[in-house]
């Protein structure tokens, strides 16, 4: 096995061996100038090994240029695994109510779809999103429905949008339809006059299929970064032409992408999608996966559920599991006297000695 060595100037040698198996191996240097590399140990790479680009999750890094191994991925429940509201039950779309922790349902005419959690999904993950079309419906020139995530702007404020500099962001998920064809998905701001539509194909029927799609980052309009909305991801069931734009450019509002298929439109339709992520870059990586502890954990910011009890004519105070989003909005079993609800927790009190079931919604 042929060798060659590279002796320092004063000290230190490093020796390239042929492998001691049959065939060619190729090593190439880059073109520039710079520290190769530092240290090499059976545990990994040191030093200043690579300075800028990308490093390879296969070997310990994010895929990207990015840096990020924490919350790389904006999105929360894209795996579609919690769903506190409804515990895997249908629910019908009458607006802009909330189906799986996070979805949210917009619907120009009530009752054209239902949404529930599935067990039908790709390799890798355990749960999707369902959308089963009610009718079959015709659609008018503002006629809406969609699946949409409304992104916190604490969230989203390191890409820096609305300034010279923004950085570019990659949409990945899963998808499943009965359809194929085209479809579409914008990312826009809370205002609602920043958008972005994007288009995506779906070729086999019935069939997972996996899809990215990079969006450049918008350098104008404003896009909050505090605990209003950063970024709206809605994806489109059927959308009319007054809300609908080309594909593939920012523009100054709208809902949906021009040509895209219509779910609504075929009674029984069905759409899955799941593994949704949101990242910062060009490049589409592996799903962020959370532990479930945790994924509850950032749908209960928004959304939570419990019991409390009373004592005759004393005050109680009610902790909820996390900091909420802002003060959320109570519902309970049973009328509350004098309620006061906080980030944190509600103050209220019942005349009686009796057990109360409560939610507390701080959606956005």
């Amino acid at each position: 096995m042929a060798s060659v060595v590279i002796n320092g100037d004063t000290s230190g040698a490093v020796t390239i061996s042929a492998p001691a198996v049959a065939g060619t191996t190729t090593l190439t240097l880059p073109t520039t100038s710079g520290t190769v590399l530092t240290t090499a140990t059976s545990t990994g790479i040191s030093g200043s090994a690579i300075s800028s680009g990308t490093v390879p999750e296969a070997y310990g890094g994010t895929g990207t240029s990015t840096g990020y191994n924490g919350f790389k991925n904006r999105i929360i429940n894209g795996a579609m695994v919690i769903d506190q509201r409804n515990a895997g039950a249908s629910v019908t779309a009458t607006g802009s109510n909330y189906s799986l922790d996070r979805w949210q349902m917009l619907a120009s005419v009530s009752s054209k779809f239902t949404v529930q959690q599935s067990s039908t999904a790709p390799s890798g993950f355990t749960k999707s999103l369902l959308v089963t079309s009610s009718a079959a419906t015709s659609l008018g020139a503002t006629d809406y429905y969609l699946i949409t995530q409304k992104i916190e702007g604490f969230n989203i404020a390191d890409l820096g949008w609305g300034a010279a500099g923004a950085s570019s962001i990659t949409v990945s998920f899963w998808v499943r339809s009965s359809l194929t064809g085209t479809f579409g998905f914008v990312a826009r701001n809370g205002a609602g006059n920043r958008c972005y539509p994007a288009s995506y194909t779906i070729s086999s029927a019935n069939t997972f299929e996996y899809k990215t799609v990079t969006i450049a980052g918008d350098t104008t309009g404003t896009w909050p970064t505090d605990n209003s909305i950063g970024i709206e991801l809605d994806f489109g069931l059927g959308v009319g032409s007054t809300y609908s734009n080309t594909a593939g450019t920012w523009t100054t509002g709208g809902l949906g992408t021009t040509g895209a298929t219509s779910v609504v439109g075929t009674n029984g339709a069905t759409f899955y999608i799941t593994g949704v992520q949101l990242e910062k870059g060009s490049t589409a990586t592996s799903f962020d996966y959370r532990p479930y502890q945790n994924e509850l954990v950032l749908c209960q910011r928004y959304y939570t559920f419990g019991n409390t009890y009373y004592q005759s004519t004393v005050y109680n105070f009610r902790s909820f599991p996390v900091t909420m989003r802002a003060a959320p909005t109570l519902t309970s079993s049973t009328a509350l006297n004098d309620p006061l609800t906080y980030t944190d927790g509600f103050r209220s009190w019942l005349g009686a000695i009796q057990a109360v079931t409560f939610t507390a919604s701080a959606e956005l």
